[in-house]
């Protein structure tokens, strides 16, 4: 059996996805083969359970914990102690699931050494690879983890960690030079040693364009279609909270207001005194 073999079955109208453990050559097998890479965000150890229960191939711990779980309002201030909590949690929920973490900001940019060091503490707490946000300037970067025997993704097009630069979460490589900079980057950073692309919210063909090129996966937000699989957060696709949904995403189920009104309704029982009940009680 190898690393991308899946089986589902049915059993009492469940559906449980048995596999074997995702792996960095099976990834790359997975393109090689076509079958798309399915990558979500997770940040605790509930979610992280029903990823593995889902099947999904790659839980990313993404510093969009900072949006998502901690209340930034970008996620340049996520700290590496930060990540180290949320990667340890997720970590205990998986067992096939391949652990992703991003990096955060201040972490990698500057020090290859330094760099390597703090992959290094985001693997021991869990991760079995990392991801950091730029291009050709960080091949010296990529290829020093991967020497260290640290699997690298790269994060091309719009890179969030860099929002106060771009001035704000706007599309990338729409024009031919900026196009033909991400194209050259990702040509770079394969060869320094990444494992696999991330794409981000660039346009649908030079995202395929690339990632027919590549030799190595591509995966894809706000990328089209035609990237060696996708990746999503958590809580665009399951509505929490509700809210406007965004062109990238797809609300696959309202859980936001699944929750919102399961509170109110313990909150008026309480107040109403009909919960909890002698059959509530010990």
């Amino acid at each position: 059996m190898s690393d991308i073999d899946i089986t589902v079955v049915e059993e009492s109208n469940a559906r449980e996805v048995r596999r074997v453990r995702t792996t960095v050559p099976g990834l790359q097998q997975m393109k090689s083969t076509g079958r798309k890479i399915v990558v979500l965000t997770a940040y605790d150890f509930s979610s992280a359970r029903l990823i593995e229960r889902a099947g999904i191939d790659v839980a990313l711990v993404g510093d969009t914990l900072g949006l998502m779980m901690l209340g930034y309002d970008t996620t340049v201030p996520v700290s590496l102690d930060e990540m180290l909590h949320h990667v340890r949690a997720v970590r205990r929920g998986l067992k096939k699931t391949m652990l992703l973490a991003d990096m955060p900001f201040g972490t990698y940019q500057v020090d290859p050494k330094e760099a390597v060091q703090n992959a290094v503490k985001l693997m021991q707490a869990g991760a079995q690879a990392v991801k950091i946000e730029g291009g050709a300037y960080l091949t010296e970067t990529v290829e020093r983890m991967t020497n260290a025997g640290i699997p690298v993704m790269s994060h091309l097009g719009l890179t969030p960690q860099s929002y106060h630069l771009l001035g704000g979460h706007k599309s990338q490589g729409t024009d031919p030079a900026a196009a033909e900079r991400i194209y050259k980057d990702a040509l770079a950073l394969q060869e320094a040693g990444a494992f696999a692309i991330l794409l981000e919210a660039i346009p649908a063909t030079l995202a395929e364009d690339i990632s027919g090129q590549l030799h190595i996966p591509t995966i894809g937000i706000g990328a089209g279609p035609g990237c060696d699989g996708e990746v999503q957060v958590w809580h665009d696709i399951l509505g929490i909270p509700p809210g406007k949904e965004l062109r990238h995403t797809k609300r696959f189920a309202e859980i936001g207001d699944t929750i919102e009104n399961a509170l109110r309704a313990y909150a008026l029982e309480v107040r109403e005194g009909s919960f909890p009940t002698k059959e509530n009680s010990l």
